[in-house]
């Protein structure tokens, strides 16, 4: 069937990944299924956090709640069809459940980038504009930039995925270890290989335009914070900087599965184009509650007296 013209597929097969002994394999199950269960009780915890206790029912933490519930998002629409494949000797998955995941992997992406869009806004109000901030940034205004940060990427992949859903389709190998868009694109008859050009510019332009809205906020942020007191560098530094290394941190990955996906990457060892393919879908959910459990004060602070139960 992999070589075969047809537009009603059934399943696909996920080619990338590694035949491995038992052994191996049960030990790569027990620390994906460890690494998930920490994610969705770090993130769940934070989640909490921000919703039981009202001196945390402020725009930067409502919006990192927000950035807390895609990661538990995007989380689920990756590990558990990857435990399940991991154990399974026959790599298949059905085309519904394929198009699912592709559904879910990307808009968890836009959902983050757009909602790291939205927070780097909110500092830029709250450092440059701090006279005006709670007027500028209403309860109303929150909600809204909030639903949209969700909404416009939840309605704009539905497109993309009805494509790919009633695209003649002539094999259904998918080179890796998870379903992706631009796999799908490629099994398609009338893929030419200048399809991966478009779709790296459409890529691009958005990605890219959400990149600079964020590093012009904090171009703004940073003449405020040379020009200002030390208690304004330090207000600077403290919320920004988580918010800076999650951007970096998750483009690096998104941007590398961009590439990979596109790009003749042979040369490179198989085990780390698998790694670096999940990189943003597995780090960011980890790395976020990590970087801003530990480095806001004030969430920290909150967290302690939750765990110590004097909440």
């Amino acid at each position: 069937m992999s070589n075969s013209t047809s537009s009603t597929l059934t399943y696909f097969i996920l080619e990338a990944f590694l035949d491995v002994g038992p052994h191996l394999k049960y030990l790569c199950f027990v620390v994906i299924a460890l690494l998930y269960v920490v994610i969705v009780l770090l993130n769940v915890f934070l989640v909490l956090v921000i919703c039981m206790n009202r001196s945390l029912h402020e725009p930067m933490y409502m919006f990192l709640c927000s950035l807390f519930v895609n990661e538990l998002y995007g989380s689920t629409g990756l590990f558990p069809l990857l435990l399940t494949q991991v154990l399974s000797d026959v790599h298949t998955v059905s085309a519904p459940f394929c198009f699912l995941q592709i559904y879910c992997v990307y808009t968890y992406a836009h959902i983050e980038f757009c909602t790291l869009v939205v927070m780097s806004y909110d500092r830029y109000l709250a450092i440059c504009h701090p006279l005006q901030y709670h007027s500028l940034m209403s309860p109303s205004k929150i909600v809204k930039l909030i639903a949209l940060s969700w909404l416009f990427p939840l309605v704009e992949s539905v497109l993309g995925i009805f494509s790919n859903v009633y695209t003649q389709l002539c094999g259904n190998l998918i080179d890796k270890v998870y379903c992706d868009s631009f796999s799908i694109v490629k099994l398609s008859c009338s893929y030419v290989s200048t399809s991966k050009y478009f779709g790296i510019a459409y890529m691009l332009t958005v990605i890219l335009g959400m990149i600079v809205l964020i590093l012009y906020t904090y171009i703004k942020i940073l003449i405020v914070c040379f020009s200002g007191s030390k208690q304004t560098r330090q207000k600077a530094i403290s919320t920004c900087t988580p918010h800076l290394v999650s951007v970096i941190n998750f483009s690096f990955g998104f941007f590398f599965d961009i590439f990979q996906s596109r790009f003749d990457m042979s040369h490179v060892p198989s085990v780390l184009r698998v790694i670096l393919s999940l990189y943003y879908l597995t780090c960011q959910p980890l790395f976020n509650p990590l970087v801003y459990g530990l480095n806001l004060t004030k969430i920290r602070s909150v967290s302690k007296h939750l765990v110590s139960g004097k909440l």
